[in-house]
């Protein structure tokens, strides 16, 4: 490789050749026809203009042709403007459509005709002259078909070098034709202007499937090493041409690696063999420091590499790009996964989007599509998206909702499927009214939400139905919600005992309905009731409900059961729930089965482990005490309430006390407690928004995101780090091959 020292050289040395030996004639020469055809050689090439004197409709070709005439002088044709005086007679200065082209001679044959409009600047009449020239040495294909012709005949005589470019005279075209101008006689070249012949011979997909195979091997070394996506040819760095990978150390000094690996297992060995002397030294020097929080556990990256053969039909979704996002989702409601394909969490979570898509083929009005904001980062920044995975649903006339529930197929198919209608729902008759509470009204929508909330009010009652209706909007997607205020609504709140205001919850797993009064309208406080009504009294304790249960503040009374809960059980805890023993607890029951992770928390307050069942009691806010149900008793009433006693007056021993410290995963990235928590206390907690009139989509989302920039405390620069920007990425990974090439 040069030092920037010896091009500059050769660059002044070339200059100077190209001034000497250079012609002296730079500019158009003006020939008389007569002159003009005097002066053609035979074998010899020339570009004429025939032209009226002082015709100002050819004054922008002329200026372009003038330019032509050095490039073209290069190559051995000369170049003429003829005038076409009326003294002479030629058939080159007939009609005046004649005059509208330009004519290519060699010697005194006519090779070729131009007309002026093709030949637009210096570039096209560069690339259209030698296209002309050099009709055998480059030949123009359009289909497939060509292409394998000329390759059978040139087996074993001469190499092909394949070109495609947009259009015919465009620079692209010009630097193509110079190059066989010069190579022509060494190499068959072959050009072509058809999309549809790059895309069937495979070129086009070479990035996406390089692109594809990154994410792959950056999903492997999670962790372990950093993956680039380079492009050859826009880095200055002497790559050698058969090295497909680069391997570069985090040790200072140690040169940089160009290997050929052409299987993925072959890639991450190799970093992995070489990363395994690093990692002995660095445990060594860790071991009395605690664990190193850059390196993570995470299984999510191990479940999408486990998952990495599965075939995803993601024909099912619409693929949206920066073209067509806005036309997309203003013609027809949408549900939009932005996504980033180098993420593990991201592509864990487009498995189960994708699921979706299945179990909805074909019966759903809304349209699913998907983004890929490592791609298209300006969109996804327009949107208001700042993290991976987000799922936002676009409907005309109404402001984007975003998904805020578990990123699981049953929580987002549920979400979807509630969002078919509108909330909430207009009751306009006792027998719609009876209706919606049996559960008939809504029967395909009864499994995606077991309890109906029916908000009664008397049509005088206005401020209140409006907080209801922002109640209601504000849960869609998540609970059924109806209102019903006709003039004969006491007919409704004297069958169900309700004083107005008030709500009917129909839970319709129990075929019950029951009211409740509504003290306070207000929408926040109407969410709230909404929500702990949607809790159960004696849940199953899993991994996504949790949350919902550990904010209510309570002591968890927890039945630990190896499969299902025993029925007698059960009736026991009900019966005390129903009479008020339990109002200071959650009581709530977990199967070892569904939920292994169970068993991890019986060994943290038992050692050794007691046959099940077993009924804890776990005061983890305040305190952290755990009492356990004497295993020789039967878990009955007069027990139970017994026990309860015991623990009030003091008189029950802790079998242990967990420590007093904060849950944390390694790095904040992946809190994935704290975004189910988010998902499932957001009704409780957070303030209703008030709703908005409707506006277009494309500029109430513009003034969103304007409003919400003006408030983030976030610097911009972390805004910028938080999107996936894939060309400044490149142009930092461009500058550290530039530090290690000056190294």
């Amino acid at each position: 490789m040069f030092s920037g020292f010896d091009v500059f050289r050769v660059g002044i040395s070339f200059v100077i050749m190209c001034i000497f030996y250079m012609p002296t004639v730079n500019s158009l020469p003006e020939l008389s026809p007569q002159k003009y055809f005097s002066t053609l050689q035979p074998g010899k090439a020339s570009l004429a203009y025939f032209c009226q004197a002082d015709s100002p409709r050819t004054s922008v070709f002329l200026e372009e042709l003038n330019e032509a005439v050095r490039p073209l002088q290069d190559y051995g044709i000369s170049v003429a403007k003829v005038n076409c005086v009326k003294e002479e007679i030629s058939r080159y200065c007939g009609k005046e459509k004649d005059l509208m082209k330009a004519y290519l001679f060699k010697g005194n044959i006519l090779l070729r005709e131009f007309p002026t409009d093709t030949l637009f600047d210096v570039n096209a009449i560069v690339a259209h002259v030698l296209f002309a020239l050099l009709f055998n040495e480059v030949k123009y294909i359009t289909n497939l078909e060509d292409l394998q012709n000329i390759e059978n005949a040139l087996k074993g005589k001469a190499n092909i070098i394949f070109s495609y470019v947009r259009a015919i005279g465009i620079p692209e075209h010009r630097a193509v034709m110079e190059a066989a101008f010069v190579y022509g006689t060494t190499y068959q070249f072959v050009l072509t202007t058809e999309i549809a012949l790059l895309e069937s011979i495979g070129q086009q997909a070479t990035y996406e499937a390089d692109r594809r195979t990154a994410e792959w091997v950056a999903w492997r070394l999670l962790g372990k090493a950093g993956v680039l996506l380079l492009l050859r040819d826009s880095l200055e760095v002497n790559i050698p041409q058969d090295a497909n990978v680069v391997f570069k150390r985090a040790e200072k000094g140690v040169p940089v690696e160009f290997l050929v690996l052409h299987d993925v297992d072959l890639i991450i060995s190799h970093v992995e063999n070489n990363m395994h002397i690093e990692e002995i030294q660095e445990d060594e020097d860790n071991d009395m420091e605690g664990p190193d929080i850059d390196v993570q556990d995470d299984e999510v990256a191990e479940t999408v590499f486990r998952d990495r053969k599965r075939k995803l039909p993601l024909e099912l979704t619409v693929e949206l790009t920066e073209e067509t996002f806005n036309a997309t989702v203003m013609a027809s409601d949408s549900i939009v996964l932005f996504y980033a394909g180098w993420q593990a969490v991201s592509m864990a979570f487009l498995q189960s989007y994708i699921d979706v898509a299945v179990k909805l083929k074909g019966t759903s009005a809304m349209l699913l599509t998907r983004i890929n904001c490592a791609d298209w980062s300006d969109v996804c920044t327009k949107q208001n998206v700042t993290e991976f995975p987000i799922v936002k649903m676009y409907k005309k006339g109404e402001n984007p909702v975003s998904y805020a529930g578990m990123l699981g197929t049953e929580d987002l198919l549920k979400f979807i499927q509630l969002n078919r209608i509108s909330y909430p729902v207009n009751i306009t008759s006792i027998q719609e009214a009876e209706e919606y509470l049996s559960g008939e009204l809504y029967k395909d929508l009864i499994s995606y939400s077991s309890v109906s909330v029916l908000g009664l009010f008397s049509p005088t009652m206005k401020t209140a139905k409006e907080d209801f209706s922002e109640a209601g909007n504000y849960l869609k997607g998540y609970v059924i919600t109806g209102i019903y205020s006709e003039e004969d609504v006491l007919l409704l709140s004297t069958k169900y005992v309700a004083s107005l205001p008030a709500l009917l919850l129909a839970r319709h797993t129990e075929g019950k309905i029951e009211s409740v009064p509504l003290a306070s309208t207000h929408a926040q406080d109407i969410v709230q009731i909404i929500t702990d009504a949607l809790l159960e009294m004696f849940p199953e304790i899993t991994v996504e409900n949790l949350p919902s249960y550990f904010r209510l503040q309570k002591p968890l009374l927890i039945l630990f059961s190896d499969g299902s809960v025993n029925p007698q059980y059960k009736k026991a805890i009900l019966t005390l729930v129903k009479q008020k023993y339990l109002d200071s607890f959650t009581p709530c029951w977990l199967n070892l089965k569904n939920t292994p992770v169970g068993r991890g928390i019986l060994r943290a307050y038992f050692d050794p482990l007691p046959p099940l069942p077993l009924l804890v009691l776990v005061n983890l806010h305040s305190g952290g005490q755990v009492f356990a149900f004497p295993s020789d008793q039967a878990i009955i009433e007069e027990n139970l309430v017994l026990w309860l006693k015991k623990l009030e007056a003091g008189l029950e021993n802790h079998i242990t006390i967990l420590p007093a410290q904060e849950w944390k995963p390694p790095l904040p990235a992946y809190d994935f407690l704290s975004m189910i928590d988010a998902a499932t206390s957001q009704h409780g907690t957070r303030k209703v928004p008030k709703c908005m009139k409707e506006t277009d989509v494309q500029e109430n989302d513009k003034e969103q995101h304007e409003d919400r920039l003006a408030v983030r405390k976030e610097p911009i620069e972390t805004l910028r780090i938080k999107h996936w920007n894939r060309s400044n990425w490149f142009k930092e990974a461009e500058k550290s091959f530039r530090h290690d090439k000056e190294l």
